[in-house]
């Protein structure tokens, strides 16, 4: 007996929205998505789930580009039908549109699940009942991420899970192979691209013509197939033994990680699953490569050719600045400013789940307005003009947190004056001085005197003082709530205190921290004698 297709994402309205205009939910069919986006219609995906917006992101661009270049054009279809059609021609061995279901026989291409050799899936693991605990950030204990809570799945749940799952996966263990788009199977594939002002149908937008205008320079470089390449990864058996060649692939093919096939009993989907015994991207290759593929939304290390891994510090102002400003990264095609990009409104967007040995270390996503005079210099790329300002800015952080420690240090050593520490004293100090670096963090590039405000003013030296005397205040702050961890006997706590404070603000009055902060501060004294003297 022939099994019938089901879940067909060609015909049926299976992915929900909300849509632009006014919020309303509506089901959409993936060629009716396409029409949607390309007329920005669509306002968010309510079943996606925050660390599965990028790989759904990469995924909808590149197979909008997969079916444009096949198809000769070089803008979006407007029209449901175009989509439908120019979809269904990138899988002539599949005309009845099976490759595009979530659920088909073993033996046919489903959706980012390939055929399977001799047609039997009996033996495999039946152990994922929800799109959850197929697609699940892989941590040491449930905490993290919690799994199997959908209890009640509609199709979109799965079809994001196995997008997650199939093209942003890292190596959890043993016969799961990560995918070749990071630099290790303990890495990650980040997406650090630009948003533009309006709906995700923007961004699509932008990043599909970014993407047909980047395939020559991709076959080029990186030895695609310029025509004729594999680029949905699915439509083949795989046993899990052999792994294809980078030569066979389309610049903007999309890949499958993992042997897995979703069954459907009485409307009820559950995830079956295998392993292999090799990467389903020739192995040597991939590491060769280092995660450098060309993917349209990963910088790469110029020195070691390395596709940018995510940590567990994630986007923090430090590594923002060396992604968008520094000289060490090679910056994404997507996170170039194009001279056809809006004026204003214009967010740097990083997204990475990162990445650890055999687990992972949660999901990160910072998103960065970019003021006018940083679009400026990023258009014509003087990036070394941002560079220094925010640099000297880093800088500046680094520098009062080390006031601030080492009067914390001070304080917790009972006032003893000395530099060489304890242990225990060093250990509390890192963890009272981290608040303020976090603040920091938080407001680097567009708080209150941010980096954004002080390249927008016209006084750039009077924020960047005031931003100095915003964080002294507020590593004062820090000091006087740590002086409940000081010691507690009335002589102790007086001296401990006292000499905390006196190296909090010797230290800030000192020219080897910040000059320009010392200056004010002897200037502010100066004025004070002299008023002082007057009779």
């Amino acid at each position: 007996m022939t099994l019938p297709l089901r879940y067909s994402l060609l015909d049926e309205p299976l992915i929900g929205v909300r849509l632009a205009a006014d919020g309303r939910r509506a089901q959409f069919s993936l060629p009716g998505l396409f029409a949607a986006l390309a007329s920005d219609r669509i306002r968010d995906f309510p079943a996606l789930r925050p660390h599965q917006r990028h790989p759904w992101h990469a995924f909808l661009v590149q197979l909008a580009a997969l079916v444009l270049h096949r198809a000769g054009q070089t803008e979006p279809f407007a029209n449901e039908a175009e989509w439908q059609a120019t979809l269904l021609a990138l899988t002539p061995d599949n005309a009845d549109g099976a490759a595009w279901c979530l659920v088909t026989p073993p033996e046919r291409p489903a959706l980012l699940q390939s055929p399977v050799s001799g047609d039997r899936i009996d033996d495999w693991d039946d152990d994922r009942p929800t799109p959850d605990s197929l697609d699940v950030l892989v941590t040491s204990k449930n905490h993290d991420l919690k799994q199997q809570r959908i209890g009640s799945a509609a199709a979109d749940d799965w079809m994001f899970a196995l997008v997650s799952l199939q093209t942003a996966a890292p190596y959890p263990g043993r016969g799961n192979f990560g995918v070749c788009r990071m630099n290790g199977g303990s890495s990650s594939r980040p997406g650090i691209g630009i948003d533009p002002p309006g709906g995700p149908g923007q961004r699509w937008l932008r990043d599909v013509r970014i993407a047909l205008a980047e395939r020559p320079r991709l076959v080029e470089q990186f030895g695609y197939a310029d025509s004729g390449g594999s680029g949905l990864l699915w439509l083949e058996p795989w046993d899990g033994k052999s792994g294809k060649s980078f030569a066979a692939l389309d610049p903007f093919f999309i890949e499958i990680s993992r042997r897995i096939r979703l069954t459907d009993t009485g409307g009820c989907i559950r995830a079956r699953r295998t392993t292999s015994a090799t990467a389903r991207i020739a192995k040597d290759e991939s590491h060769e490569r280092k995660g450098n593929t060309g993917d349209l939304w990963t910088p790469v290390e110029i020195a070691s050719g390395k596709s940018l891994g995510v940590s567990g510090t994630g986007f923090h102002y430090k590594r923002m600045v060396e992604l968008l400003f520094g000289a060490n990264y090679r910056r994404s095609p997507t996170q170039v400013i194009r001279v056809d990009d809006a004026a204003t409104g214009l967010t740097v967007i990083a997204r990475a789940i990162a990445g650890g040995q055999s687990t992972t270390d949660g999901y990160h996503e910072r998103r960065i307005p970019i003021s006018p005079t940083v679009r400026r210099f990023m258009a014509q790329k003087k990036t070394d003009v941002l560079a220094k300002i925010a640099e000297e800015r880093v800088d500046a952080i680094s520098r009062i947190r080390g006031v601030l420690w080492t009067a914390l240090a001070t304080l917790i050593e009972n006032g003893a004056p000395k530099d060489k520490f304890s242990d225990g004293a060093k250990d509390k100090a890192n963890r009272f001085a981290k608040p303020f670096e976090q603040g920091e963090d938080a407001r680097f590039f567009d708080g209150p005197l941010g980096l954004n405000e002080e390249l927008e003013s016209p006084h750039p030296d009077d924020v960047r003082l005031r931003w100095y005397l915003a964080m002294a205040e507020r590593g004062e702050a820090i000091l006087l709530d740590a002086f409940t961890a000081g010691p507690r006997s009335g002589e102790q706590r007086y001296r401990a205190r006292a000499a905390a404070l006196s190296r909090f603000h010797g230290g800030l009055r000192s020219d080897k921290v910040l000059p320009t902060l010392a200056r004010y501060y002897k200037d502010q004294k100066d004025a004070k004698e002299t008023a002082h003297d007057q009779p």
